[in-house]
């Protein structure tokens, strides 16, 4: 589980403070000035400006928020500086663009889906019409809505990283953080390739890493997306083919998880929280623990506790 603390100024921590309003918890700690919980990372901002973050989405959550982040490994602190907004191309809101982000890093059961969306300028005004922006404002029936149209207007592509798959990976060592950074490489070369000869004039990820972590995940790709690419903390407030490949891959999320309820008998729940123990505890009586590699993200610490209640049987 990845720790990280940001240093932000008061301005900041209220504006972060209004952004994760309906995820803030009761009982604040002490000296703090607010803490909340998001399926993937708890986030707790103190009085003297510094901003915790902790849990298995924690680089990404601070790197929402850019400045300089001390990332908590076993060699002590390590500053690492993150891409500042003000090195996007001038006017890139109204760029023709490929965009991309993923879902699904949070949530025990599920894959993870990663999806780019190249966006044409003329296509603007449309996708404003049709309602698109971030999923994270979006209702689940919204979305598929959406979806459903705009998958026919953008040129998209969908890589999704299936559990069986993610556990092996995970187990042998690679972090979450190159997953997603080949995951969206893949998915951007692989719209490159759909509209050529055409080009983008920006390339836009939502910035779940600093940029040359990024890139370092990548050093053994045999092709790597690197001219226009830049980044962004919430990218989808920038361009809307952010915004369309969000909600593109919580549709695919959503289709999937629908799946995994049809093969379970039951219905899976989304997240990390006390539901998915008890929906992991029920799968395991019902059909065994040799099942959940293909159902969840095993590292998470909700397998221990779903075998807990299995032992207790309290669910």
């Amino acid at each position: 589980m990845g720790n990280v603390v940001i240093k932000l100024g008061i301005n900041e921590i209220t504006e972060m403070k209004k952004y994760y309003s309906k995820q803030l918890v009761e009982k604040n700690p002490p000296g703090s000035v607010f803490s909340a919980k998001t399926p993937g990372c708890v986030i707790t901002a103190y009085n003297s400006g510094k901003v915790l973050f902790q849990g298995n989405d924690s680089e990404k959550e601070a790197g929402r928020w850019g400045s300089v982040a001390l990332s908590a490994g076993a060699g002590g602190a390590k500053k690492v500086v993150s891409s500042a907004k003000g090195d996007l191309p001038p006017g890139i809101s109204q760029m023709s663009a490929i965009g991309s982000d993923e879902v699904g890093t949070g949530d025990f059961f599920g894959p993870i889906t990663v999806v780019a969306a190249y966006v044409k300028k003329e296509h603007i005004p449309l996708l404003k019409e049709l309602g698109v922006r971030d999923s994270k404002d979006l209702n689940d029936e919204k979305i598929i809505a959406i979806a459903k149209v705009i998958k026919d207007v953008v040129p998209f592509s969908l890589m999704t990283l299936k559990n069986d798959k993610y556990n092996k990976l995970q187990q042998s060592g690679m972090s979450q953080g190159k997953m997603k950074a080949i995951l969206h490489n893949q998915a951007i070369l692989n719209v490159l390739e759909k509209i050529a000869p055409n080009q983008p004039e920006a390339i836009l990820i939502d910035q779940f890493v600093q940029p040359s972590t990024y890139f370092q995940h990548l050093k053994s790709q045999k092709a790597i997306a690197k001219e226009k690419v830049c980044f962004s903390t919430k990218a989808e407030g920038i361009h809307l083919a952010v915004a369309a490949a969000s909600i593109l891959a919580r549709y695919a999320f959503v289709q999937y998880i629908d799946k995994l309820s049809e093969a379970a008998g039951f219905k899976i729940p989304k997240g990390a929280g006390a539901q998915v123990d008890v929906a992991a505890a029920k799968l395991i009586v019902s059909k065994g623990r040799d099942i959940l590699p293909s159902f969840v993200k095993l590292h998470f610490a909700n397998t221990d506790k779903a075998m807990a209640l299995v032992n207790k049987r309290k669910f």
